[in-house]
């Protein structure tokens, strides 16, 4: 197991969370692949709304309580290798809230996950997270708008990309044949570094931690302008 602080495993989890667009569910006799169908409330609990005539949703309304268990994975927004950057495994039980109306003639089953167990995976270590920790955590500011910025950076700035890559000790850079922006949060910008064969994942870190959107610009100005300072000492690039 992990010795990460369990209020840093609990934020992040709840960024995954937050920033996911699916997730599994699988229950006794289920299984079902979910797009755009759980939230948090304000008390950090899990909400999934269900097409009120499914199975399972009857199954739920009928019995009460069904034992579930979650997953989700926190999946790289931009083209690297191994783009799973983490992994949530969440077990408890689904409870029937209330039916919904979604406007365009369909109803739903709105179930609330009341957990038990929550286990963090990242980078092959597993980490125990407190439900109530979960529950009392904050995703990190940029957790629904990072994948937006990152597909962006990539796609429309790669000469920025290779600005900031300035800031990356050259024996990091060393064979070196892309770059490409992996994670952005309120800490800073994630770079992998991918070789013919491996990589390697590099923060830039922001000083001080971002606490919210609006100063990112700001941050990213600074990373930008330390990458020229590191250009004015050394002209070397990509290996």
């Amino acid at each position: 197991m992990s010795n990460t602080h369990p209020d840093a495993s609990a934020q992040r989890l709840r960024t995954i969370v937050a920033a996911a667009t699916s997730l599994e569910l699988r229950t006794p006799g289920h299984r079902a692949d979910l797009i755009n169908r759980h939230s948090l409330d304000s008390r950090g609990r899990i909400q999934i709304d269900l097409p009120v005539n499914s199975r399972l949703a009857t199954d739920i309304a009928h019995q009460r309580e069904v034992a579930a268990v979650v997953e989700i994975a926190d999946v790289a927004p931009t083209p690297v290798r191994e783009r799973i950057r983490g992994r949530g495994t969440l077990s408890g039980w689904l409870t029937p809230v209330a039916p919904r109306d979604t406007g365009d003639g369909d109803e739903e089953l709105t179930v609330e996950f009341d957990l038990a167990t929550i286990e963090l995976s990242i980078d092959g270590v597993t980490t125990m997270v407190d439900p109530v920790d979960f529950a009392a955590a904050e995703p990190d500011p940029l957790a629904t708008e990072e994948a937006e910025l990152l597909c962006h950076l990539d796609r429309h700035h790669p000469r920025t990309v290779e600005w900031l890559c300035r800031l990356v000790a050259p024996r990091h850079r060393y064979g070196v044949r892309r770059v490409v922006p992996l994670r952005l949060d309120r800490y800073g910008l994630v770079l992998r570094l991918e070789r013919v064969s491996g990589h390697r994942d590099v923060r830039l870190g922001f000083t001080p931690a971002l606490r919210h959107p609006d100063e990112l610009r700001q941050r990213m100005a600074e990373l930008l302008d330390r990458g020229a300072t590191c250009g004015r000492r050394s002209r070397t690039w990509l290996s």
